[in-house]
């Protein structure tokens, strides 16, 4: 279901919105909507504490790693359906 949004604009600032709709080749509407999901898709999701805490959590934690070499010869003989050594 659409909901209508209703948005007051200083009319030099609607002039700019609808100039770069236009230039877009869509109307100020679509503009508009494309704007809001972009800034919606750019603001941070959940909660920024609990992600750093979880981060720190993990750096806590020594986990064994191959040297990058190794590493890389153990996923490329994945690719070649061989078996790690």
């Amino acid at each position: 279901m659409s909901k209508r949004l209703q948005v007051l604009l200083e009319d030099q600032e609607l002039l700019e919105i609808q100039r770069m709709a236009k230039r877009q080749r869509m109307t100020t509407a679509e503009w508009v909507r494309r704007a809001l999901r972009a800034a919606k898709r750019a603001e941070p999701r959940g909660d920024a504490r609990r992600k750093l805490e979880t981060i720190r959590a993990a750096a806590r934690h020594a986990y064994p790693a191959p040297e990058i070499e190794q590493m890389l010869a153990e996923i490329e003989r994945g690719y070649l359906g061989g078996t790690a050594p």
